[in-house]
């Protein structure tokens, strides 16, 4: 979580902050939904984003029982 806000603030937050909560709200979350998760590559990943990574490995996991 520590590394997440680090990002955020480094990457996303303006130095001036925010001019309204609403602002604020939309973007952090446009920040966390449209780039964060589907566009930054992440280290721990990779380099791969990380719905990229989710992708990847529901595609080469196994499943748990087969049923016949």
């Amino acid at each position: 979580m520590e590394r997440f806000f680090r990002s955020l603030k480094t990457e996303w937050v303006p130095k001036l902050g925010y001019h309204s909560l609403a602002e604020a709200n939309n973007l952090i979350v446009q920040y966390i939904i449209g780039y964060y998760s589907q566009v930054r590559p992440h280290q721990h990943n990779g380099g791969i984003s990380p719905n990229a990574a989710e992708v990847r490995y529901w595609n080469t996991s196994k499943t748990v029982a087969s049923f016949t």
